[in-house]
């Protein structure tokens, strides 16, 4: 802890998610990557072994003095579960193959995947339960689940899978009631492995993709009933895609912060959320890749000042994972600007 703190991470985020005024703001570095250069590793061979990630985190927290550990792996390993494939890259994220549907009839012959026949799934729980040892009760460890309703973008490809809703209603329920079965499990299997919340990313909410009532007929009615079944706070995440439209409709399904785009008013957010939710972001981390550190220390500044004003804020990047090509030197420069601008009473 640092010396000025005078409240454990949890207690700070916690504080926050209640939309009051923690000792200071809380603030989520979601770093993925950094920890493979941290250990001098590739990223491939950083994600082989939960040891790394977990050895990852563990300094990436030590040196930033940021409030989570974060360990999730990648957004594709969810589809190799389906048995689709991975394509690892030197400099970004590992991305999802060839789609693993190739025409929608074959829907009606799927079954969801057995977790413990996926490695990167068991490695990833392992890395949860190792920083949870290593975190007790002051540390959150943050899970992730794409949701249902968005993971057919990577299990169809875009376009096939918006043919597919509005062309093939029942093939699209019936991925939705499969792909219910799968997230529900993963979400949970992490909870019992020791996250003590849910990141539930699902850009294919957001108004920027598809009409909010298409949203309310569709993917809505999947994030209630995944919420309502997901035992531990769910913070909703559309992905760097706008969620002010859709935040009282989040609300009314049951989650507990939202994660809005770096093209939203941070204001307006807080505003829209009020007492009801707390608010994690919006730090551009496209941008972030060319800030020095003055423009770090701004933009910090300036997204508490219109965000933080009465709790309710976590600060963290817009897109639930920071680039690998953004310098340590901008990661510590935020982390410098938290410590110092977000001291409640804010000034």
């Amino acid at each position: 802890m640092n010396q000025q703190d005078t409240m454990t991470a949890a207690q700070r985020v916690s504080t926050a998610l209640q939309c009051q005024e923690p000792d200071r703001v809380p603030f989520f570095l979601l770093l993925t990557m950094h920890g493979a250069r941290e250990l001098g590793l590739s990223i491939a061979e950083y994600f082989s072994r939960a040891g790394h990630v977990i050895e990852g985190q563990l300094r990436m927290r030590a040196r930033y003095n940021h409030d989570c550990f974060y360990p999730f792996f990648y957004a594709a390993a969810e589809i190799e579960a389906w048995g689709g494939e991975v394509i690892f890259s030197e400099n970004g994220p590992p991305n999802a193959g060839r789609p693993v549907i190739a025409n929608p009839e074959a829907i009606a012959d799927l079954k969801p995947p057995l977790l413990d026949n996926t490695p990167v799934l068991m490695r990833t729980l392992e890395a949860i339960s190792g920083l949870r040892a290593e975190a007790g009760d002051e540390v959150p460890v943050i899970g992730v689940v794409i949701s249902p309703f968005s993971l057919p973008v990577m299990q169809m490809g875009f376009e096939p899978y918006l043919i597919l809703m509005h062309e093939h209603p029942e093939l699209f329920w019936r991925l939705m009631e499969l792909n219910e079965q799968f997230c529900l499990s993963w979400a949970r299997a992490q909870l019992q492995a020791g996250a003590t919340a849910m990141c539930y990313f699902d850009p294919m909410s957001s108004p920027a993709i598809i009409p909010r009532q298409m949203y309310q007929e569709t993917g809505l009615i999947t994030a209630r009933r995944m919420f309502a079944a997901i035992d531990a706070p769910v913070a909703a995440h559309t992905a760097s895609t706008p969620i002010l439209p859709i935040i009282d409709d989040l609300y009314g399904a049951g989650a507990k912060a939202v994660c809005p785009s770096s093209k939203e008013d941070l204001a307006d957010i807080r505003d829209a959320c009020g007492s009801r939710m707390g608010v994690i972001g919006n730090l551009n981390g496209v941008e972030m890749r060319r800030w020095s550190s003055q423009d770090a220390e701004d933009r910090v500044r300036q997204a508490i000042l219109r965000g933080g004003v009465g709790g309710g804020l976590i600060l963290a990047d817009n897109h639930g994972e920071i680039p690998f090509q953004v310098p340590e030197s901008v990661l510590d420069a935020i982390s410098g600007a938290v410590h110092t601008h977000g001291r409640y009473p804010l000034k």
